[in-house]
């Protein structure tokens, strides 16, 4: 069965309770309701998007089913893992000292995004578990993602053209 989790630098919580969302995305219309109060989920294959800390600007790619043939060598020819994460030098140091806690979370009252492995609850969900994570860049490693470190993730704009999967989170704090 897949599992849920939930990522935090809080530990100790017992309930997550929905909330809207810190800063509000832009939305598809009739999407807006995703801003509005949630509590927020990740399935277990995507979980490592989340091994960072809160504030952390990162983009990830990966192959998909649809990804070509070229793109899915050159992948292959530049890492033996599933996934590459990167991050900002300027991140790096926090991120090694970080401490996160992922709280695992019963499927039942979620329902799937469809985008990036995300899932949403519209009511409150008390965590089945919890693992504090000491050693994120470890927690990567043994997730199958290679992490790379960049000056700036700017460089990182060609790969948008690709027919991988990127996925990028927090940019709004990265350098421009």
């Amino acid at each position: 069965m897949m599992q849920l989790f939930h990522f935090s630098d809080a530990g100790g919580i017992e309930v997550f309770t929905p909330r809207p969302v810190k800063v509000a995305a832009p939305r598809a219309e009739g999407s807006e309701w995703l801003n509005g109060p949630l509590v927020w989920a990740v399935d277990d294959w995507h979980q490592a998007m989340y091994l960072f800390p809160r504030e952390c600007p990162r983009v990830f790619a990966w192959p998909v089913s649809t990804t070509t043939p070229q793109d899915r060598q050159a992948f292959n020819a530049i890492t033996s893992c599933r996934m590459v994460a990167h991050i900002e030098r300027r991140w790096f140091d926090r991120l090694s000292r970080a401490k996160l806690y992922r709280y695992a979370l019963p499927q039942e009252g979620f329902e799937p995004l469809g985008d990036a492995g995300m899932w949403i609850a519209r009511s409150n969900v008390t965590p089945t578990s919890v693992d504090r994570i000491d050693d994120i860049p470890r927690a990567l490693e043994r997730a199958g993602v290679e992490l790379r470190i960049l000056p700036s993730l700017q460089t990182l704009q060609p790969l948008w053209s690709t027919s991988l999967h990127v996925s990028a989170i927090g940019l709004r704090k990265a350098l421009h």
